[in-house]
């Protein structure tokens, strides 16, 4: 279930000098690494339904990150290592204690999925232990289990309940039917995004929960279809929203009138699904491939290696392990207090990310709004999206004030 990689790689000097940030220089004499070696982990889908949008690519990312340090960090090795979590919470749990109790783990830098996210991070915590998370976007990240070492990276649900929400409804499409998938993270989206559309005078005319993996929509499709809803929004992910995707529009939905929103898709659901179908959605997404001659360099070499894309999930995971490894240099140890205080206090700052952490562990960051292009205005290969708005870190998030995190409330 388990394997270890150690990540050495040249140096990529060009990069890392545009993108390195002041820190504390720390002798190798100063510098105090547990074991002599940093062991990051990730616990990620690797085979199942979100394989494609995590699994793979979040661990390229992170070695991607790693090599941009030359595979070390204060003179002492890297070690990225990664496991398949089946998408079971009990799993998750399972290998965050048996890393932190007999192979010295430093840190989890990703655990796909909210439920078995929300296990990890409870070990976590009991543990004393970082764990920054991209690939989950349950609010309760940093409201209710918020914890001092609990960090929350690329995205949650109410950035994209708010990005996506206000965004439609202010379009007039003010009446909407959820097809969820029946776990904290589908919840957490359609409560989320159904409080952004009745705040706003909207309507929500009703909702259909299927299981995670589920292969026929039709009966959920055919009943949002018949409600008459404006907007028959898709609280899923990965497979189940390629799915879900798919086969609405086998039933019409789109042609019919109805607005098809998807809350959680990436640009691997559009290139899997295809643009002739997947034209006109509406994608919240922290990062795109395609912003510039940075993040289309960087993306490339990604895709050498993945053949894919990059989405935000996968750029988060990046983030995090370079944001983290930069704490490690400016603290001049591996040990968690030091690190957490340093990733606080430095700015987040790479070709996907600028940002910073909160005391609640939310990273905040603008978040872009994008629609599927037609394919008649695809110009190569993965180019999908048309930028529609950027919203601001200080809008595109939770704010603070609002937190139930007993970080902020016990102050």
């Amino acid at each position: 279930m388990r394997k270890r990689e150690t990540v050495a790689g040249l140096y990529l000097a060009t990069l890392a000098t545009a993108l390195a940030l002041p820190v504390t220089i720390v002798t190798a004499q100063d510098a105090t690494i547990s074991d002599d070696v940093v062991r990051i982990g990730l616990i990620e889908d690797m085979s199942g339904v979100y394989a494609d949008i995590t699994g793979k690519g979040a661990v390229t990312a992170a070695r991607m990150a790693v090599e941009e340090f030359g595979g070390k960090v204060l003179g002492k090795t890297v070690e990225v290592v990664f496991a398949d979590h089946q998408n079971k919470p009990d799993i998750a749990a399972s290998i965050a204690r048996k890393w932190f109790d007999e192979e010295k783990l430093d840190a989890i830098l990703d655990v796909a999925s909210s439920s078995p996210a929300l296990a990890a991070l409870e070990v976590a915590k009991q543990k004393n232990k970082i764990i920054a998370l991209s690939s989950p976007g349950s609010v309760r990240i940093t409201n209710d289990v918020c914890g001092p070492y609990v960090i929350h990276w690329a995205y949650d649900t109410y950035a994209i309940a708010h990005s996506t929400g206000q965004a439609l409804v202010g379009a007039g499409f003010d009446s909407w039917y959820f097809v969820t998938a029946d776990y904290a993270f589908g919840h957490s989206l359609e409560k989320d995004t159904g409080e952004v559309v009745t705040a706003r005078g909207g309507k929500i005319l009703g909702s259909t929960r299927l299981p995670v993996g589920t292969t026929d929509f039709a009966s959920a499709l055919l009943t949002a279809q018949s409600s008459g809803a404006k907007v028959v929004a898709l609280a899923n992910a990965g497979g189940d929203t390629i799915n879900s995707i798919k086969q609405a529009a086998q039933f019409g939905l789109t042609q019919g009138g109805q607005k098809l929103a998807t809350l959680a898709a990436f640009i691997n659901d559009v290139h899997g699904v295809g643009l002739a179908e997947a034209q006109g959605l509406t994608i919240t997404e922290a990062s795109y491939w395609d912003m510039n001659d940075a993040t289309r360099a960087w993306s490339a070499r990604f895709f050498d290696k993945v053949q894919a894309m990059p989405n935000m999930l996968q750029t988060g995971t990046y983030s995090s392990v370079r944001h983290y490894l930069k704490a490690i240099e400016a603290a001049g140890t591996d040990e968690t207090k030091a690190v957490m205080a340093k990733m606080r206090e430095l700015p987040v700052q790479d070709i996907f990310y600028n940002g910073s952490i909160r005391q609640d562990g939310r990273m905040v960051h603008d978040m872009y709004l994008f629609e599927v292009k037609k394919p008649a205005e695809s110009k190569k290969p993965w180019d999908y999206y048309e930028l529609l708005s950027k919203i601001s870190a200080e809008h595109a998030f939770q704010p603070l004030k609002n937190s139930t995190c007993s970080l902020v409330t016990n102050k």
